[in-house]
């Protein structure tokens, strides 16, 4: 109907005899599209809860006193925000304490000396080479699978011509699931038999991304336990061939973290950035914790940015991390 013009509407109801009364029209309420803030706002409500009512169970003077800051040391800590972050903060309460700073409400100082000292570099790096390529890992249950259909939609949504490589051949369920995400992402596909060599996966997505003008290449990985030598070694023998292929190559080397797990996040990050030569790390999950403080804590700690996160589980929710937004989100 809404096709036709107000006369055109009219002489068709005559033709039918309809009377005008007899139609029903239905108004469709429009909801204005959340804003980056707005939406992670609400996916870090746990995060927000846990960390705001710890902080509001501070009994403050208005003078920063040692209790005081015992009192916000643990808050921090107990926030997944983790030890050395903590000790950090604190020690920058103290500084602006010392300097007689106007010390009124103890969540705004907070607010503000996270935002002082986040590192401020996230994002992904620049597409240059062609294909640009990107291995993915992670253990098993990270959301690894999820948050490589989410790249590969984040990709295509630029404009991007994307080529999935499913290299964890150890499961078949990983490569069935990576191929369904392929179907709709619109994602070009590469797959071997269960069990054959992750490496020869690699280098035949390289090559077939190579072949049908690839802007992207996805890698997917094995997942199992990251203190496991085999593993690495696996990833390992990966960047070697893709570096006979392209000496630059893989360009990135993402690692998904499981945000639910807090500081066993962390100290996966430490694991796998000491083997597997990570350039930037996803978070996963984030909407689902009140542990989403361990952001701020691998954000500091770890000398890798974090380049996206994880907020839901459509194809959408995956936003690129911006340090000052998150930070807002859970303290405005």
């Amino acid at each position: 109907m809404a096709l036709f013009k107000r006369k055109r509407v009219r002489d068709y109801l005559e033709e039918a005899d309809i009377e005008l009364s007899d139609v029903k029209v239905e108004t469709v309420e429009v909801k204005p599209e959340l804003s980056v803030f707005e939406k992670l706002s609400g996916s870090l409500k746990k995060t927000k809860s846990s960390i705001l009512s710890k902080l509001g169970s501070i009994v403050f003077s208005g003078k920063m006193d040692e209790d005081t800051l015992e009192a916000l040391e643990e808050a921090l800590y107990t926030s997944d925000i983790g030890v050395k972050t903590t000790e950090s903060i604190i020690g920058e309460v103290r500084k602006r304490s010392s300097k007689g700073e106007d010390i009124n409400d103890v969540k705004k100082l907070v607010y503000d000396v996270i935002i002082s000292m986040l590192d401020k570099s996230s994002g992904p790096v620049q597409v240059t080479a062609k294909p640009h390529v990107i291995l993915v890992v992670g253990v098993n249950g990270n959301g690894k699978t999820t948050t490589i259909g989410k790249l590969a939609h984040y990709y295509m949504n630029m404009g991007k011509r994307v080529l999935i490589g499913a290299a964890d051949t150890f499961r078949a369920a990983a490569i069935e699931q990576l191929e369904e995400w392929a179907k709709r992402t619109g994602a070009d596909f590469i797959k071997n038999q269960p069990n054959s060599d992750p490496a020869a996966v690699a280098y035949d997505s390289y090559k077939a991304g190579e072949a049908r003008g690839a802007d992207i290449v996805l890698i997917d990985t094995a997942g199992r336990l990251h203190n496991k030598v085999n593993l690495m070694n696996e990833l390992e023998k990966i960047s070697r061939v893709l570096k006979k292929l392209n000496p630059d190559a893989p360009h990135e080397v993402l690692l998904v973290l499981d945000a639910t797990t807090g500081q066993n996040a962390l100290s996966q990050a430490k694991q796998f950035s000491r083997t597997s030569g990570v350039t930037g790390i996803v978070l996963s999950k984030l909407d689902g914790t009140a542990k989403g403080g361990v952001t701020i804590a691998i954000n500091q700690e770890m000398d890798i940015p974090v380049r996206f996160i994880g907020i839901g589980e459509k194809k959408e929710d995956l936003q690129l991390f911006d340090p000052e937004v998150f930070v807002r989100s859970i303290f405005e």
